[in-house]
């Protein structure tokens, strides 16, 4: 893009740095996909892939990099938990987004139907069994049957824009 919002011819496919650059136009909310591994423990990871795909039957997906650290739990587990962050939530967004530091220890959580734990104070949970898993290029294709759900009375969504966290404007 230029300045004044137009915009420059279309690059190859190939340059992966300009399509990076161009889908961070997209705004994002941004949330935390938890799960339990074999064994128990409570992990999460911060996704801004999250999208709505069917209201009969409920229907919701997430992408999981095929590099991540806990891409062999999530391919193991049946159930997740999706859990929408908060304006104020930039540090559990930004812990659970590092490699190697996918526990919720030391989090405010609620343990869910699912087995799946949610976090205390997200805007809104969608408790999911594995509807589906599709392998899209260096990702997977998380789709969860969204078996129950709640959501805040009030609250204002963290957002992800161009490399950064960002927030609504005042109201």
């Amino acid at each position: 893009m230029t300045e004044g919002g137009t915009t420059k011819p279309a690059a190859g496919v190939h340059d992966a740095r300009r399509f990076r650059s161009a889908l961070g136009w997209f705004t994002t909310g941004v949330a935390v996909v938890t799960t339990r591994v074999p064994g128990g423990e409570a992990i999460g990871i911060t996704v801004n892939s999250f999208s709505s795909v069917s209201l009969d039957p409920p229907l919701v997906l997430w992408c999981l990099d095929k590099k991540s650290d806990t891409l062999a739990a999530f391919e193991a587990a049946s159930h997740f938990t999706v859990n929408v962050l908060r304006e104020d939530h930039r540090e559990i967004s930004s812990r659970l987004s590092r490699k190697g530091d996918h526990s919720l220890a030391g989090l405010a959580v609620i343990e869910r139907e699912n087995g799946c734990p949610a976090l205390l104070e997200a805007l809104a949970h969608f408790e999911c069994e594995i509807e589906a898993r599709h392998d899209a290029g260096d990702h997977v294709i998380m789709i969860g049957r969204v078996l129950a759900f709640d959501c805040a009375e009030d609250g204002r969504p963290l957002l992800y824009h161009r490399g950064g966290y960002q927030m609504l404007p005042p109201l």
